[in-house]
């Protein structure tokens, strides 16, 4: 007989600094976890354009520091063993990766399986990996986001890209998580408005999603604690990160693409990320993202961008499942609703 779920979960990283020039802590974080050998993990671009510099510039002159900038969009799995190859040669006590979702996922991925010699695609779950287990690293990760939209620092999946099959896979596991976030709104402020707009609709996506998507009484209940899902669906305390996150979004997005040097705009937009990514990464999501990865991976459209043109539709096909919660992000995101019923408003 079905029984539906009576508890919920919430899980987050371990440690998250916040605010502008926090990367400037990030080396007495190091300090602190005895880390003498690390490894960053980012993208060639931003290597060369000195962000890497910048917000390793707190990083110990003791630290012996080697620089993986192999990381492209959508990483290829090739990448994700790249990377694990650079592990290999350094042996690394501590993982940075410092970039947009794909450095953060390849820096989570390369921390939890450095001592492994398991293939990455053992970890990607069925049909089309593994599906093992990821291990419990003792190599802790430090996720430093240039760009806000992936919620990447917040979550504990990676998305991996096969494009010989036209596909986009994830491993999953709590074990991903990273051990501190350091969110600096700073490192944001060069990235240029196409890049700022993609990312700042995936994060919009991200909280829409996790409003609308099943509540957590509304999934079956497990047969034991620990095979309760990751995306366990959305409890009252979800829906306050994604309402905090839906609100600040809206108001500052558009500035932030139109005047990417407004440190409000950035700001907010790097907290709304944020609470975006902690909402999904526990609530779960919906249609867009589900659809996202194979029309990305068909198409090889970024992914803010893909999910920008699939949402409306998604919202359209399930807004009479809860014309009440699409009334009230009409609301959030600045529509005159007063006048309106949850119908109209939605």
């Amino acid at each position: 007989m079905y029984e539906p779920d009576s508890a919920w979960e919430f899980a987050i990283a371990d440690q998250i600094k916040f605010g502008l020039g926090s990367t400037g802590e990030l080396g007495d974080e190091l300090e602190s976890r005895a880390v003498e050998r690390l490894l960053i993990v980012t993208d060639e671009q931003l290597r060369d354009a000195g962000i890497v510099d910048d917000a390793l510039e707190s990083v110990p002159d003791a630290v012996d520091v080697t620089v993986f900038d192999g990381v492209e969009p959508d990483p290829s799995v090739d990448v994700y063993e790249s990377a694990r190859e650079a592990a290999a040669e350094c042996d690394p006590d501590g993982v940075v990766g410092v970039g947009g979702g794909s450095s953060l996922d390849v820096a989570k991925v390369t921390g939890a399986i450095a001592e492994s010699s398991r293939d990455v695609l053992e970890y990607v779950a069925p049909p089309v990996g593994g599906g093992e287990p990821v291990p419990d690293s003792d190599v802790p990760v430090f996720a430093v986001p240039t760009t806000a939209g992936t919620g990447s620092e917040s979550s504990p999946a990676a998305v991996v890209s096969l494009p010989d099959r036209k596909l986009k896979v994830g491993i999953s596991s709590r074990h991903l998580y990273p051990e501190l976030a350091v969110v600096d709104p700073l490192l944001a402020v060069s990235l240029p408005p196409a890049i700022t707009a993609s990312s700042g609709m995936d994060a919009l996506t991200h909280a829409i999603e996790a409003y609308t998507t099943r509540r957590f009484d509304a999934k079956a209940a497990p047969g034991r604690a620990d095979e309760r899902a990751d995306y366990g669906g959305r409890t009252q305390l979800t829906d306050l990160y994604a309402e905090k996150a839906i609100d600040l979004i809206s108001d500052s997005l558009r500035q932030a693409v139109n005047n990417g040097s407004d440190v409000k705009a950035r700001r907010d937009m790097a907290l709304g990320s944020l609470l975006a990514g902690i909402a999904f990464t526990n609530a779960g999501l919906g249609a867009t993202h589900a659809m996202a990865y194979p029309v990305a991976g068909e198409n090889h459209t970024p992914h803010g961008v893909t999910v920008a043109v699939l949402l409306p539709s998604v919202m359209r096909y399930n807004a009479s499942t809860a014309f009440d919660r699409y009334a009230r992000i009409a609301d959030m995101m600045g529509e005159r609703v007063e006048d309106c019923g949850d119908r109209e408003a939605a």
